[in-house]
């Protein structure tokens, strides 16, 4: 056999065995570099964090046996307004999450709202408003994790 000849059947088996990206990975942009903003971002997402993991973990409750992670990073921030004027310590923030089991393979797309204010009384934010946006096929691989 010719080397030209293994070195094709290489590369289709390694684009073979290479995992389909998630529909996540098509739609979701990654910063590329660091920036303050992207620091704002990502320290609002993580202070958020153990709310969204509640709420989602509800959601997909019914359908998985375990629940979903949410990742800082798969959460885009899709509306912001200060409620309460200028230098109003009040706000609404929307955002989509899309939650991963195992090797980051998204099961959908959901939408949630929090109103962020200093007198919530669980502390800071309150989540007003979650909606399933998509489901996503999982590979015949991870049916193991639906129940």
């Amino acid at each position: 056999m010719s080397n030209r000849f293994i070195g094709w059947i290489l590369a289709i088996a390694v684009a073979a065995a290479a995992p389909l990206p998630s529909p996540k990975a098509a739609t979701h942009v990654m910063p590329q570099s660091d920036s303050e903003a992207l620091q704002y971002h990502d320290i609002v997402m993580l202070l958020l964090l153990p709310q969204i993991d509640k709420a989602v973990g509800a959601q997909y409750a019914s359908t998985l046996k375990e629940p979903p992670i949410v990742y800082p990073y798969y959460i885009d921030v899709t509306h912001l307004e200060r409620v309460n004027g200028f230098r109003g310590f009040q706000f609404r923030i929307t955002i989509e999450v899309y939650p991963v089991v195992g090797p980051h393979l998204t099961v959908g797309k959901d939408r949630l709202e929090f109103e962020i204010a200093p007198d919530m009384a669980n502390g800071t934010a309150k989540l007003l408003d979650f909606k399933h946006l998509e489901t996503h096929e999982l590979p015949s691989h991870w049916q193991h994790v639906l129940k």
